[in-house]
């Protein structure tokens, strides 16, 4: 059975999101100038895994914010910052609320034990600078 597959609708540009927080901007930043020196190396395999990753976060049976939610949780039970950085501004770039965050970073203590309490720490700083008034 094949799924359509669609990009997502974004509440949030990537520029709104580094004005809104100083430690998106600095990951966002740090993230585009490493992903240009992987760029100029023009490798096929690398390139090949970044489009298996942006069309699995496409929207299809699946919303892009529930995979969003997902690669979130993963991130947190192996204890990837960048990765839940990363997803975190995705999730808020999306719509999803602050609740349904700290939801999700609930399911990935749960689910991969007291170790990823420091990084439940470090993204409740990000969604506090993300979703601040």
């Amino acid at each position: 059975m094949t799924t359509d597959r669609k990009e997502p609708t974004y509440v949030f540009t990537e520029k709104q999101v580094a004005e809104k927080s100083e430690l998106a901007r600095r990951f966002l930043d740090t993230r585009k100038r490493l992903n240009e020196n992987v760029d100029k190396a023009d490798n096929f395999l690398v390139k090949r895994l970044y489009n298996l990753d942006h069309n699995t976060y496409m929207d299809g049976a699946l919303t892009a914010k529930s995979k969003e939610l997902m690669g979130m949780v993963a991130s947190a039970c192996l204890r990837c910052d960048d990765c839940i950085s990363y997803h975190a501004i995705q999730c808020y770039r999306l719509g999803v609320t602050r609740a349904e965050q700290e939801e999700a970073i609930n399911v990935a203590m749960v689910v991969g034990g007291t170790i990823v309490i420091p990084h439940l720490r470090r993204a409740y700083e990000l969604l506090g600078e993300l979703y601040s008034a």
